[in-house]
């Protein structure tokens, strides 16, 4: 069972959980999250947001207390998608004032490795290789781009025709990109020059816009994330559609984060109410709603790869931890 045990006295701005009487560990910020992401090597979560000042920051917690680490701050270029590298100690983000180019960020020192310039329009898919230093970026300039840590100049550029989500397989051996909200089309890493090697054809809904793709840790399923009031979950092979999950709250067409659990067996998604629901993956049928308290639609969940918590947010981030049901 996931329940949560309070941890109050938070340092620089926590509030403890005065909302959260059922246990989550809360961090309060006054604007919005932007992104959140796990480090597979140590117990840390980075997250990036605006606070009150309008100053963007990315914030370092050390887990499993959820106490606040570090915080960095990025005022001249902003903090988008942020994810950590196969170093412990070094992250990728896109940014959002000045320009649209990546950047390679050391935390130790905080100073910058490297640049990425090219996309000239907003990074909103971003996507580290489980197993190098390869990574990959969507772009609203309709471009797909293929990096390596170890240099500036693009590896691989593709061109597509819409708005294009994208993610690597849990092998980091193929890409899946989704594009128009309409088709995935996969790739092969060491040939992606010469297109897809599958292509799967989804009925096209105009109420909503795909915002996400993810792979579960087997590599068979893709959950297919959306900015209306349902998700999809697909067989990674064929491309059919499994479940369609739905049955929460989001009429306001907002960005929200859906994820596997690591043993890929059920999917979790956040809701415009503050909301988190829980589908098995194999049956279809929703098993849980959980209520962290969150004041806000909550846009950024995900679960630790090797740990059993997992972390939400919206305005304020929580931690989740098991607990044993007496």
């Amino acid at each position: 069972m996931l329940g949560c045990t309070a941890v109050p006295d938070l340092e620089q701005g926590a509030r403890g959980c005065k909302f959260c009487n059922s246990g989550t560990i809360c961090w309060w910020s006054s604007k919005g999250l932007f992104s959140l992401y796990f480090s597979i090597y140590q117990l840390y979560v980075i997250y990036a947001q605006t606070n009150c000042f309008d100053w963007e920051l990315v914030q370092l917690f050390l887990l499993p207390s959820g106490r606040p680490k570090r915080t960095l701050y990025s005022k001249k270029y902003g903090v988008d998608l942020i994810r950590y590298t196969h170093a412990a100690n070094t992250v990728v983000y896109s940014s959002n004032k000045i320009d649209d180019t990546i950047r390679y960020l050391s935390l130790h020192d905080n100073k910058y490795i490297r640049y990425f310039p090219g996309h000239t329009k907003r990074v909103v898919a971003l996507s580290m290789s489980p197993v190098d230093d390869t990574f990959i970026s969507g772009s609203l300039d309709k471009t797909i781009r293929l990096w390596d840590l170890r240099s500036p100049n693009c590896q691989g550029l593709m061109h597509l025709q819409g708005k294009p989500v994208c993610s690597f397989d849990p092998e980091g051996l193929i890409f899946a990109a989704g594009v128009n909200s309409e088709m995935v089309k996969l790739y092969d890493l060491r040939s992606f020059d010469k297109g897809p090697f599958a292509t799967f054809k989804m009925q096209y809904d105009r109420t909503c816009e795909w915002t996400g793709l993810k792979f579960s840790n087997d590599g068979k399923l893709i959950l297919i994330s959306t900015n209306g009031g349902f998700i999809r979950l697909i067989d990674a092979f064929k491309g059919a559609v499994l479940h369609t999950f739905g049955g929460y709250n989001n009429s306001k067409a907002v960005t929200l984060e859906a994820s596997f659990t690591p043993d890929s067996q059920f999917i979790m998604i956040g809701s415009e109410d503050g909301k988190i629901h829980v589908w098995n993956g194999e049956s279809g049928m929703k098993v849980a709603v959980l209520d962290g308290k969150h004041t806000g639609p909550i846009t950024c969940l995900q679960f630790n790869p090797k740990f059993m918590t997992f972390a939400s947010a919206c305005s304020n981030m929580a931690f989740w931890l098991p607990t044993i049901d007496d």
